[in-house]
């Protein structure tokens, strides 16, 4: 059976034992004394132990002060009223001035229809606390628990830079009893689950109450990093073999060459998996996840090749995925770092129609703009649009048998010769090799294969994390103004 705590029960599992602190103040009698509602509040006072549906405070969460927000679903099923309302919102507040990472656990049925229209709007003034404590660069995470409809969930309950939620809470904008109600039938069965919210891109993740400590631990740790200088070690030595292009060409489509996944496995700590674009979209193709590599904190976002090909290639919903990741990115002020492996993008009339061509523009777009550190590592394969779509970086990195082409080679071969047999040619021709990229001014940095990825999957995997670390920290040298500058103006002059 699935724990469901309550609030305080929820708080002491999630923080460092005895370091719990209360904010909360006697609230405002919302009700007028007599009536109906002042006894209703009497009574779920009396029964819950609360005196409101939320309760604020702060604590320790491994050893990081952190604000809490928290609801509790058995005082008048955790509505949200004026009353509940401010205590929030100051709470939010407090967090903000005092540069706190904020965790949220809410479960609401939503606004308090005994206040009606003012109590509706209060969720306008909670969103508007916690959007100021993101433009503050500084971490919202949330726990979505059993269950959480209506407004709080259209609100504050959305707007987690990390999202997670109770196995099989009930989560949704209208309650089913409610649907059921207004339609006369019920709300199909399986759809407001936090299991399917999840396979959705909707939430991050799916984990009971006792393990939420750990996945905030861990989250916090890279997202509370924003600004966080990183020593520079020895800068990577590079040892390269000549390769030709064909012959990296067909080393970098190896089934057994490491991907990112692999990448994240053997190379990178505190590895937190974030799921889909947050707006109902959700593609194998595309990985999103917060780490580090060595000591630098970052948000990665990566073509899994090994996704596209088993399920689909990459198509718009991914690349929405990985605008995500720059919002994240950017937002907290975290370093960027994009992992290129891909035959292509989606050709069909679902990538079409789903706005493929724009979403490729305003990836590209929104990278070279992007006021965080950006680092792109070309892992393998870089064919087409989808490639080209989490290029541009204050640095670019290559393996040494990845490749970049306007389109596989064979395709290439295609369009000048109408035959694919002349891919080997082609491919020489158009320099797409690693080594002619850095020639280029394309490529910063290629990362040596000895003699080749798929031989020494840790080996390879590590001193590309070692890698990126160096990167990282070298980039965080410069400010903010410089880097933007410069890659600005390099992206202007390329092959000027």
């Amino acid at each position: 059976m699935v724990s469901r705590p309550d609030a305080r029960t929820m708080i002491d599992t999630v923080l460092d034992e005895g370091s719990w602190r209360s904010w909360d103040v006697p609230p405002a009698e919302p009700a007028e004394p007599g009536s109906s509602y002042a006894e209703e509040l009497a009574a779920a006072r009396a029964k819950s132990g609360y005196d409101e549906a939320v309760v604020t405070g702060e604590g320790l969460l491994g050893g990081r002060r952190v604000a809490v927000v928290a609801c509790e679903f058995s005082f008048m099923a955790g509505s949200i009223g004026v009353a509940a309302a401010e205590r929030l919102v100051t709470a939010v507040e407090r967090a903000t001035r005092e540069r706190l990472p904020l965790l949220a656990a809410p479960a609401s049925g939503g606004t308090r229809m005994q206040e009606g229209a003012l109590a509706f709007v209060q969720m306008i003034k909670i969103t508007v606390a916690v959007q100021a404590h993101r433009a503050a660069g500084l971490p919202f995470v949330v726990y979505l628990r059993h269950p959480t409809t209506g407004g709080v969930f259209a609100s504050w309950g959305s707007l987690g830079h990390v999202t997670a939620a109770e196995p099989g809470a009930l989560i949704g904008f209208l309650g089913p009893r409610v649907f059921e109600s207004l339609y006369g039938y019920a709300f199909p069965s399986g759809v407001q689950v936090a299991e399917n919210l999840y396979e959705n891109g909707l939430i991050d993740a799916v984990v009971p109450a006792e393990d939420v400590r750990e996945v905030a631990i861990r989250a916090l740790g890279v997202l509370s990093a924003g600004g966080e200088r990183v020593p520079a070690g020895e800068e990577p030595e590079e040892d390269l073999r000549p390769v030709e292009a064909w012959e990296a060409i067909t080393r970098s489509r190896r089934d057994d060459r490491p991907g990112v996944r692999e990448l994240l496995k053997l190379a990178a700590t505190e590895v937190t998996p974030l799921s889909g674009s947050g707006a109902g979209e959700n593609e194998p193709g595309l990985v999103l996840a917060l780490a580090r590599f060595g000591a630098a904190p970052a948000v990665v976002l990566g073509q899994d090749r090994r996704g596209q090909r088993a399920r689909s290639p990459l198509g718009p919903g991914g690349l929405r995925v990985a605008r995500r990741g720059m919002r994240l990115a950017a937002e907290l002020r975290l370093p960027l770092v994009t992992v290129i492996d891909t035959a292509g993008a989606a050709l069909s009339k679902a990538a079409e129609e789903g706005g493929l061509s724009g979403e490729i523009a305003r990836c590209l777009a929104e990278l070279v703009t992007l006021d965080a550190p950006t680092v792109c590592l070309l892992l393998g394969e870089g064919a087409g649009g989808a490639a080209l779509a989490l290029l541009p970086a204050d640095r670019v990195l290559s393996a040494q048998h990845a490749w970049l082409s306007p389109l596989p080679p064979e395709g290439a071969s295609t369009i000048l010769y109408r035959s694919v047999d002349f891919a080997p040619e082609i491919a020489q021709a158009q320099r797409v090799r690693a080594t002619d990229l850095r020639r280029d001014g394309i490529v910063d940095r290629v990362i040596p294969e000895r003699p080749d990825a798929a031989y020494e999957h840790r080996a390879f995997a590590e001193r590309v994390g070692r890698t990126l670390e160096y990167e990282i920290a070298m980039l965080q040298r410069r400010s903010p103004a410089d880097r933007k500058a410069a890659r600005l103006d390099r992206y202007r002059n390329l092959g000027g």
